[in-house]
């Protein structure tokens, strides 16, 4: 949900501003949330820990840049769906191969959130649309293709990284994470030219996205302590319904049937996994 919000936040602020320039702001403005919550959660860190936690952070970051350098360049319409099933399927797959055995129940449901995030990412070319790219056909190409895989691989690995920390380093990893995906980010923006002041609301929204961005992440980090990889991972995955959700409710966009019927069939997913 943490997830969800958060990009719905980000989306909006993308309306005013570039994505990557909301991020320069949000992430390390997470960093100091996660060092004021320090103090009142227990935990050691451990160097295993924060290894992972360091290398969670640099595939977070290396995502988000080709992700977004996917969007500029190629149609959304493929480049979020195949991203997204990606993010949902690699640690799905780490962890079957890792021994990781779900019940009949708890498999069924996997199988309907993989299809739930497709249906749920799937976007249409709009009028929007037209008018950022400047009227221009926005193609898969080679590059694009590439860009799109090697993001979703980058999302996935995060979620496999996050799994391998230690519970007894509480959210000591989650500050390692935030700490290299920050330096990825605003290497990323220097180079792009992007490194810019924010002003008025995209900076309050910046606010708004580190917030929920570190809730998102620790509730990850805790929940893959306490069961398997592939479980909650896909779980996490299923954040697009909380976003198309609100960009429905809150700004009035016109949802198509499949991610209605991805929503729905998100619900069913939880409710199997929750019930075996």
């Amino acid at each position: 949900m943490g997830y969800g919000v958060s990009d719905f936040f980000g989306g909006v602020a993308a309306r005013k501003v570039t994505a990557l320039r909301v991020v320069i702001y949000s992430y390390p403005m997470s960093i100091v949330l996660v060092l004021l919550l320090l103090p009142f959660v227990d935990g050691v860190a451990d160097v295993a820990s924060m290894g992972w936690g360091l290398a969670a952070g640099v595939a977070s970051g290396v995502a988000v840049w080709w992700f977004y350098a996917a969007l500029a360049s190629g149609p959304m319409a493929v480049v979020s769906p195949l991203t997204a099933v990606l993010v949902a399927g690699i640690p799905v797959l780490v962890g079957l191969i890792a021994g990781e055995r779900p019940g009949p129940l708890a498999f069924v449901g996997i199988v309907f959130a993989l299809v739930a995030v497709l249906l749920v990412s799937r976007e249409s070319p709009d009028a929007v649309t037209e008018e950022i790219t400047g009227g221009r056909e926005l193609r898969f190409t080679k590059m694009v293709a590439l860009l799109t895989v090697g993001s979703g691989l980058a999302f996935g690995l995060m979620f496999v990284f996050m799994h391998e920390t230690a519970a007894s380093a509480g959210l000591w990893p989650l500050l390692a994470q935030r700490v290299a995906a920050t330096g990825v980010v605003w290497v990323t923006a220097l180079t792009r030219g992007e490194f810019k002041r924010l002003r008025g609301e995209p900076l309050r929204l910046a606010f708004y996205i580190s917030v929920l961005d570190v809730i998102g992440n620790a509730a990850l980090l805790y929940a893959f302590h306490g069961s398997m990889l592939a479980l909650v991972s896909v779980i996490g995955s299923l954040y697009p319904a909380a976003t198309v959700l609100l960009a429905m409710v809150l700004l009035g966009e016109r949802v198509g049937r499949q991610q209605q019927a991805g929503m729905v069939l998100a619900l069913v997913a939880v409710g199997l996994i929750a019930a075996a």
